[in-house]
């Protein structure tokens, strides 16, 4: 990881991964002008999927949600530069590649400041071909070794000691050869201590038992004890 800083800018990347100037690639009208736009998504913002050398990147301006968010969107209390949302995630998803977790590629992070606020972005690896579980249970159901694949990469992200305090089957990804993807880490952090991981599963289990009721997804209750017999074999 490299840095870039001035009095009211810090830039963290990956100069492996990045070719192109750092202080650029959070700008979605640079990628527009360069036709580098591959797609996008609509969150709380606009996610832009942009195209790099040999990889594509997600492209994100954090943004507050609930109704708080309704009157101050995207600023954030500054109290040092290793504690913006940006660094936070973009360290976690190195902490958890260096655990052999499957998470994306942090490429880099920026924290602006004004005064005593804040605003940053994050630009990280697309999974390629990949899609969340409530997008592949809507039209088919699982494979119980799929089911005990994804108990498995919870349990190297609890090892991780990482609690993923958003865990839910949209945040779960399986790519073309069904590999098992943990994406977006925003407000997550290392925990010591166990009691909280069986609070992750049980946020896990509801977000199933959810999408059943909004979209019909091809879930059974019974393939819950799929996921955890994967969980519990490391």
């Amino acid at each position: 990881m490299e840095t870039l800083r001035s009095k009211t800018e810090v830039i963290w990347f990956e100069p492996e991964l990045l070719n192109m100037p750092p202080e650029m690639c959070f700008e979605a009208p640079y990628w527009l002008v360069q036709n580098k736009v591959v797609g996008s998504a609509k969150g709380r913002g606009t996610t832009w999927f942009v195209q790099l050398e040999g990889l594509q990147g997600a492209l994100r301006h954090y943004r507050r949600g609930g109704l708080f968010g309704k009157l101050i969107k995207d600023q954030y209390w500054f109290s040092g530069w290793e504690n913006t949302r940006s660094f936070q995630e973009f360290t976690l998803l190195q902490h958890l590649r260096d655990k052999r977790v499957n998470v994306p590629r942090p490429i880099a992070a920026r924290a602006n400041k004004f005064g005593p606020i804040y605003t940053a972005d994050l630009l990280s690896e697309r999974i390629p071909n990949a899609q969340d579980l409530v997008a592949k249970l809507q039209n088919t159901s699982l494979s119980r070794e799929i089911y005990e694949a994804i108990g498995q990469q919870i349990k190297q992200l609890h090892l991780a000691q990482v609690n993923h305090t958003d865990l839910n089957i949209h945040n779960i990804l399986l790519d073309e050869h069904d590999k098992v993807w943990i994406i977006d880490f925003d407000k997550c952090s290392e925990q010591a201590g166990d009691d909280w991981k069986e609070n992750n599963l049980a946020r896990l289990k509801r977000s199933f038992l959810k999408e059943v009721e909004r979209f019909g997804i091809h879930w059974k209750a019974d393939e819950w004890e799929h996921l955890l017999s994967g969980y519990n074999a490391l």
